[in-house]
């Protein structure tokens, strides 16, 4: 927010019970909302799962699924299968929702599909250095990114043959 004119200020605007920053001259709202993350959890003939070692910081040479801010004008489908080109270059088919995991502490909520490869072919986009498949005992989960990666292939391979469920969440654990 730094790149606004000084005429903003943070109050609560009539009507409302958060502080947001207004214009001290039109009165216009500025909202700060959480951003929407989608991905997927991307699969080659059931067996192996296709991740991304990331090219840029945050978290820089760790491995993550493709996923990433939604853009204006598009559903979380296509965000997801945008994703998952952008990063791995591979072609998908988004199955279901498998979860959605609301991280306040960092204004976020992740929605995370699941998806199946239409061909075994992928290769690094500009935000990855390396894309590889994985047999489950072969994910290097000592190096994944963040724990929501963790948490979505967990809740994948718990749902293994299942095909109506409810997404999951944040896990207790």
């Amino acid at each position: 927010m730094s790149d606004l004119p000084r005429q903003h200020v943070r109050l609560i605007p009539e009507g409302d019970e958060r502080e947001r920053l207004v214009c001290n001259q039109c009165g216009y709202v500025f909202y700060e909302n959480p951003k929407i993350i989608v991905g997927a959890v991307c699969t080659w003939n059931d067996a192996e799962f296709l991740l991304c070692r990331r090219a840029i910081e945050p978290r820089r040479g760790f491995w993550t699924m493709p996923a990433g801010f939604m853009e204006l004008s598009e559903t979380t489908e296509q965000g997801a299968m945008r994703e998952v080109w952008e990063e791995a270059r591979a072609k998908v088919e988004i199955d279901t929702l498998l979860a959605i995991y609301n991280l306040p502490v960092i204004s976020q909520v992740h929605m995370i599909f699941r998806a199946r490869m239409l061909s075994p072919d992928f290769a690094p986009g500009p935000e990855s250095e390396a894309v590889a498949l994985f047999r489950w005992e072969d994910i290097p989960w000592s190096d994944l990114a963040y724990p929501n990666v963790a948490w979505s292939l967990r809740h994948h391979r718990a749902l293994v043959g299942q095909t109506g469920f409810a997404p999951r969440g944040i896990p207790e654990d």
